[in-house]
């Protein structure tokens, strides 16, 4: 199973948010152990070091990421899914759909993120962490 996770649910991990932090925990731990596979956003990473830059150094960022992508793939957007995403007008936001293109090339069975209305135009489906975990990584 691939599951695209969104930049806030990674966030949720890595600063280890409250309440999230769990579910958050659980999903990685999944992908940890390649019972799904977990793929972000490489327009992520930017987003990432730029919140978490408060809390570590430029050094630990960069190691933090480097662990993570240990058991989680990084995917790359393509001139053609910037310019699908553009022609993408049922998105209010331009990194959703550009979320939704990611998740349509690595065949994603779902988005992970906690901004679920979002994606409500979304090609793949959007799911909530605590959802997810309940309904579908237990099967």
């Amino acid at each position: 199973m691939n599951i695209l996770i969104d930049t806030n649910i990674v966030l949720d991990f890595l600063l280890r948010r409250e309440p999230h932090i769990k579910n958050a925990e659980i999903i990685f731990k999944a992908c940890k152990e390649f019972k799904i596979n977990g793929f972000i956003a490489a327009h992520s990473i930017p987003d990432i070091f730029y919140i978490m830059r408060k809390s570590y150094t430029l050094y630990e960022l960069k190691e933090i990421i480097k662990l993570l992508a240990n058991f989680i793939s990084i995917i790359n957007l393509t001139e053609e899914m910037i310019l699908s995403a553009l022609s993408e007008h049922n998105f209010s936001d331009f990194e959703d759909s550009l979320q939704d293109e990611c998740a349509q090339e690595i065949n994603a069975d779902y988005i992970i993120t906690r901004n679920v209305n979002d994606f409500a135009h979304s090609k793949v489906k959007a799911i909530e962490p605590k959802e997810f975990i309940k309904n579908v990584l237990t099967i």
